[in-house]
């Protein structure tokens, strides 16, 4: 499968100046596979080391920070030739579980710069806040992957040429028809199947979401695993309860995350470590409100108000038990959650872009889905489910705070126009990987 990390990848191994390099990113979201395509691609040589499996491997590092030793203990014990800095590239993957080899790095750095070594781990944020881990800071290269976003799921598809057509498209003109249909088709798929790689694959192989929602099941299991086997004992229980909240609270009319509905009473402080756990794990986006924005938009957030969204829309859909009916249907009864599954793709493709989302809520008489920065610029982003673009929200806001551009999503075509003073640009949902095209113009 093809990743936009590798270019990140490429990029990293050309530094002039190179770190060791941590690789973040949630579990079965294709780590292990990237890195060791990237290996066999750019290296002359490479050594893989999992410290989950290879426990022996994984007590190299607890002797003491000798990287000479450490580097011949592990040719050693997997019966290797000699690891060569320039040449070789090493990877240490399950990395979170040994906190002092993460503290290796620094030495590595140090003593060996010329040897390009990743350590890959899906809850790394969550070891670095945890007693003992001693984290590296300066001496290492920090790069995060997600889930596969739609432009990825798009090239696994039989209308990958859809894509090549886009590019060659005028963007600021309305796609043909049958581009918009097909379009529009992979992206009602991509919101029931999502980005995991191991979903991505049996759907393009199968096209049956029965099999698909098989190996969700197995993931959201195996999340539910690593809380129960990595989360303090005291916050195992409120953990759970949130993460099971999540999909009722998106599907409430006002989706901002109540503490009440994890649990009666509760309130922000009690619940604070446990949302934090989350979201070093990188299962779910905080998305805090923004009531006056100003650049920087992080200096006037509301960090005691936000929304919570998961890291994959096709495991929202699968944990709230939506069905392609269901999503097909556009009743009412389904309309609040088709919009907050909606504003989850759009936040996720943001994410994966490198944006940080806000949102807008003003006296409880608009609310605006998204706000990003841009160049200096604050960008205001409306989502729609359906067809409908009309928005008051959206131009409340462009006439209250005069923004050079902005964009709504929905399922309608490519259009342009001004509302207010503000250059608008109407997209389908499925384009909103190209958003930087237009910022750039």
């Amino acid at each position: 499968m093809k990743r936009e990390i590798m270019n990140d990848l490429i990029s990293w191994k050309n530094k002039k100046n190179r770190k060791p390099l941590l690789l973040t990113g949630v579990r079965q979201c294709g780590k292990t596979y990237i890195l060791r395509k990237f290996a066999e691609e750019q290296f002359d040589s490479s050594v893989y080391i999992n410290l989950e499996r290879e426990s022996q491997i994984s007590d190299v590092f607890n002797y003491d920070f000798d990287t000479k030793r450490i580097l011949e203990d592990i040719c050693n014990l997997k019966m290797l030739p000699k690891i060569i800095p320039g040449e070789t590239l090493l990877l240490i993957d399950e990395i979170q579980l040994n906190p002092r080899a993460i503290t290796a790095l620094k030495y590595f750095r140090e003593d060996i710069p010329e040897l390009a070594i990743i350590g890959a781990g899906s809850l790394l944020g969550v070891s670095i806040r945890e007693e003992g881990a001693s984290f590296p800071v300066g001496k290492v290269d920090r790069l995060e992957m997600y889930p596969m976003s739609f432009k990825e799921f798009l090239s696994e598809s039989d209308s990958r040429e859809i894509a090549k057509n886009i590019e060659s498209n005028d963007k600021t003109k309305p796609l043909p028809d049958y581009i918009l249909d097909s379009l529009n088709r992979e992206y009602i798929n991509y919101l029931l199947v999502g980005g995991m790689p191991e979903a991505v694959k049996s759907w393009f192989e199968s096209r049956n979401l029965l099999e698909v929602n098989e190996i969700q099941d197995n993931i959201i299991l195996g999340y539910e695993r690593d809380f129960s086997r990595h989360c303090p004992k005291n916050e195992l229980t409120d953990i759970e309860l949130i993460w099971r909240s999540i999909p009722e609270q998106l599907g409430e009319e006002n989706n901002k995350f109540v503490f009440s509905r994890v649990k009666k009473s509760a309130r922000a402080k009690d619940l604070e470590k446990s949302i934090g756990w989350l979201i070093d794990a990188g299962l779910i986006h905080v998305v805090a409100k923004v009531e006056n924005p100003q650049v920087p938009l992080s200096f006037c957030k509301d960090s005691s108000f936000y929304k919570v969204y998961l890291c994959d829309v096709g495991l929202l859909s699968r944990t709230a038990n939506f069905t392609l009916k269901s999503l097909l249907e556009k009743n009412e009864l389904t309309g609040g959650f088709r919009g907050s599954l909606a504003e989850n793709y759009i936040n996720n493709e943001l994410v994966s872009l490198g944006y940080k989302t806000y949102f807008w809520r003003s006296d409880n008489i608009a609310e605006l889905d998204f706000l990003i920065e841009d160049d200096g610029r604050i960008i205001p982003i409306e989502v729609k489910a359906d067809v409908n673009t009309k928005a008051k929200s959206y131009g409340v806001f462009v006439k209250k705070y005069r923004n050079e551009v902005g964009f709504k999503f929905s399922l309608n075509n490519i259009g342009e126009n001004l509302v207010e003073n503000t250059k608008t640009y109407s997209l389908p949902s499925a384009l909103a990987y190209r958003i930087k095209d237009y910022l750039n113009d």
